[in-house]
């Protein structure tokens, strides 16, 4: 089951991801969870929106591998922000609900 939250900075998302063991950084291997999105699994999204620029929009996603490995992988909305994997993801996010 997915669970949403949303948290004042993506800093308090990534603390509270890692104080439940949500290590790995998935935004170094994403072309991982793209080529094999059947062993991974979305189990937190975190968003955060900037109060006055949208371009300080992201959300965080808590991501579990079917290994066990955990994860983060933090996806934003400016123009220089990975948009495949973002929306990749948020594909992911809504069939895990």
């Amino acid at each position: 089951m997915t669970r949403m939250y949303h948290y004042a900075t993506v800093s308090k998302a990534l603390d509270q991801l890692h104080e439940k063991g949500f290590t790995c950084d998935f935004n170094l291997n994403s072309d991982l969870i793209k080529k094999n999105p059947e062993k991974f699994e979305i189990v937190h999204v975190y968003r955060y929106e900037g109060e006055s620029d949208p371009g300080d929009e992201a959300v965080v996603y808590g991501i579990k591998s079917t290994s066990g490995k955990k994860g983060v992988y933090v996806s934003g909305f400016s123009a220089d922000s990975d948009q495949e994997t973002a929306k990749f993801l948020f594909d992911l996010s809504i069939k895990g609900r």
